[in-house]
């Protein structure tokens, strides 16, 4: 599988970009999702990159008032509220951007299935290249009428996985020479035996499993905490740490209930030794280490039509024997024994696999070098590369092919956007950076 593909891009690498104005659009950090993550990780990674270019963010705020964000960004959108996202786009167009990055997800966009969205690509004078964290293969009618008109409205679009591709161009007739293969990025960390970081975290001298990110009840950690009563019986030494804060919607809806539940189960099976949870949402260094600790990575995610895992990504790139669930993302990342597929729900499988990966450090040890090794093409400083080419294609493409003339789009309800006060003030402060 050649994991890096971006359309008839790479001769660009080899040159000088010419662009100069970068804005990216999607969730940003603090917010705690992993699409804010990304955003942020890869305006970092392109700026890095490419210094001669000014990258700013555009985010999405989901609550009252605002987060704590960083300097770099600019403007910030109500999600919930459609005059908001005309207004980006009018701040956008008064910054003559030369390209900007769309991170799509469905639901951190307002209105029916993320369609508010549209009004501000609908106004957008530049280029977008649009990111796709889910590719949908039976979208409900709001779902698929968005996504046909997200892919029509950017220039580019740039999926993580083959499959991602694949239904692209099955389902919604994306032509083929506007979309871009680019894996989910990942830092560059070193190599290092587990046992350099076991001590740490209070387990060293453990057989040590590990599973991070936002909880909520699709991350199918139940079905390792069943597993785990198998697994201990041979090896009473194992440890399975559960890293990740509860993920904010599921906190507002539901609150810890998936948690408490998780914790009844611990203490059903006795495994109050073996168990440890840290209810954190950590900084990179801290991840790293976390994952560093780890013998054995699992992913028992429940839904197969997940495209993309940057919690995968991240510990796959890391270097770590992983057993998954076949959801999308790892069906492709994993196979030619890469890791190890288990299905669904199947705590048996899970603990087997488990133990015979324990017994085998030969085997363990081997998967850990292929994984290591094929992450090096998805270390960040790689991504960034492979994303500015794309934008400099979809500039290019642009300036030969001008967007539809805005007499010919649908007229927006409010042509010159005014302002919110909060809108203006990050608006003077991208002016005096500038």
């Amino acid at each position: 599988m050649r994991l890096v593909r971006v359309n008839k891009v790479d001769p660009l690498l080899k040159t000088e970009s010419s662009l100069r104005t970068i804005a990216f659009l999607g969730n940003y950090l603090p917010r705690k999702c992993g699409i804010a993550t990304f955003t942020s990780d890869l305006l970092e990674a392109v700026a890095a990159r490419h210094a001669a270019s000014r990258c700013f963010a555009v985010p999405v705020n989901d609550i009252q008032g605002c987060y704590r964000y960083p300097d770099a960004v600019r403007f910030e959108i109500e999600e919930q509220n459609l005059d908001s996202y005309r207004r980006a786009a009018g701040f956008l167009n008064s910054c003559n951007v030369d390209v900007v990055s769309v991170q799509h997800e469905f639901g951190i966009f307002g209105g029916p299935a993320g369609s508010h969205l549209l009004a501000l690509l609908r106004q957008l004078k530049a280029p977008s290249v649009t990111t796709l964290h889910t590719v949908l293969l039976k979208p409900n009618a709001d779902q698929d009428r968005v996504m046909r008109e997200l892919i029509a409205h950017s220039t580019r679009l740039a999926v993580m996985t083959e499959r991602g591709r694949a239904i692209l161009l099955e389902v919604y007739q994306a032509p083929p020479t506007k979309i871009d293969l680019i894996p989910h990025g990942i830092p560059d960390v070193t190599f290092v035996a587990p046992d350099r970081y076991k001590d740490q975290f209070g387990v060293g001298g453990k057989k040590v499993l590990l599973t991070f990110g936002l909880l909520s009840p699709n991350k199918g950690i139940e079905h390792v905490l069943n597993a785990l009563p198998d697994i201990v019986a041979e090896f009473p030494d194992v440890v399975y740490i559960v890293l990740g804060a509860t993920h904010p919607h599921e906190l507002r809806t539901r609150g810890e209930a998936y948690r408490l539940g998780l914790q009844g189960i611990v203490r059903s099976n006795k495994l109050e030794n073996n168990v440890i949870f840290h209810n954190l949402f950590v900084e990179l260094k801290e991840l790293t280490e976390f994952i560093g600790a780890a013998d054995l990575y699992i992913t028992p995610y429940l839904e197969e039509a997940q495209i993309t895992s940057g919690t995968l990504a991240y510990a796959f790139g890391a270097g770590k024997a992983v057993i998954s669930t076949p959801y999308w993302h790892a069906a492709e990342l994993l196979r030619d024994q890469r890791g190890i597929l288990v299905p669904f729900a199947d705590p048996r499988a899970i603990a087997r696999e488990v133990s015979g990966l324990l017994r085998d450090e030969a085997r363990r040890n081997a998967m850990s070098d292929n994984a290591y090794k094929l992450g090096r093409k998805m270390v960040w400083s790689n991504i960034a590369e492979l994303y500015i080419s794309s934008f400099e294609l979809a500039r290019r493409q642009a300036a030969v092919a001008p967007r539809e003339s805005a007499a010919a789009k649908e007229t927006p309800r409010h042509s010159a956007p005014e302002f919110s006060r909060r809108d203006y003030a990050r608006q003077q402060i991208g002016a005096q950076r500038s």
